[in-house]
């Protein structure tokens, strides 16, 4: 004689058969095995992204409507305002996002020694990187009411996603708006990149970009730079640079470097008739392993 099932084992087989169903994710927070939590995908298009990015070791859409995405560790700004950080709706495919907000001259907004509001993934192991990784890391954003540059302010650029060395001192990399474009530049290396010579016509639009990159304490490593603008099917690769030198640390005992996404404005005052009040938007954040599987 065959027992039914008790109502424990059946409420384990129906969450089994719902988890399983048409090969979609549950949304909310999930946690894999020897890694950190990272939040769910609830959209049919990024679940098709992550098939096609391999090994997603970190992916911040926050669809849970929360500043840390649900992320446990995730850091989302050192600025005392209240709106140095925010989210808003709608997101880059999604409900939410995340807004970052510098105003000069009000130290609500002036941490960690400038005027900056950002996100960061040094608490998280995924987060991180070290000599030899090898990864995929990819953002979008959007200049909200971003005001243009015009004759007479400062030459200094707003920093908006970038690869950071731990133990202080420069980024490795980071994208920065200066003037009328969008340029990555990598500081230890004295080097910097046009990847959009003229953003005025994408104010207020998401763009979305992919920076590959092998980190190599030596002329071993490789940069990849892509961008996909709005109307875009795809990205474009913008810059390559292979048997490069990318792990290049002004501290000797930088042992590892995170992501950081939002605003950063050094070298921005009023005195320079600079723009007070800065906006932008983030989403879609992924730290992918390489190479792809």
């Amino acid at each position: 004689m065959i027992k039914k099932p008790t109502k424990i084992v059946s409420a384990l087989l129906l969450l089994s058969v719902l988890t399983m169903s048409c090969g979609k994710e549950s949304t909310g927070v999930i946690a894999l095995p020897g890694q950190m939590k990272i939040n769910t995908i609830n959209a049919a298009s990024n679940q098709d992204n992550i098939a096609n990015n391999g090994d997603t070791l970190l992916f911040v859409n926050y669809e849970n409507g929360t500043r840390n995405s649900g992320i446990q560790g995730l850091d989302t700004t050192h600025a005392t305002a209240s709106d140095a950080s925010y989210i808003v709706t709608p997101g880059r495919d999604g409900s939410y996002a995340i807004a970052h907000k510098v105003v000069l001259g009000n130290t609500g907004y002036y941490s960690d020694n400038n005027w900056r509001s950002e996100s960061a993934t040094s608490q998280l192991v995924n987060g991180k990187f070290v000599r030899g990784d090898e990864r995929r890391y990819e953002c979008s954003l959007l200049l909200k009411d971003w005001m243009p540059y015009s004759s007479g302010m400062s030459q200094a650029g707003d920093i908006i996603f970038q690869g950071k060395l731990g133990g202080g001192g420069n980024p490795a990399w980071y994208f920065m708006t200066k003037r009328n474009e969008i340029a990555f530049r990598m500081p230890n290396n004295n080097l910097q990149k046009t990847i959009i010579p003229d953003f005025r016509p994408y104010i207020n639009q998401w763009i979305d970009f992919r920076v590959d990159v092998k980190w190599e304490d030596g002329p071993t490593g490789y940069y990849k730079v892509y961008v996909k603008l709005p109307g875009s099917a795809d990205y474009a690769l913008i810059w390559q640079a292979d048997n490069f030198h990318t792990y290049l640390a002004d501290n000797p005992n930088s042992t590892n470097g995170y992501s950081k996404w939002g605003l950063y404005r050094p070298d921005q005052n009023l005195a320079n008739g600079d723009v007070q009040t800065r906006i932008i938007y983030h989403d879609n954040i992924r730290i992918i392993k390489l190479p792809l599987q």
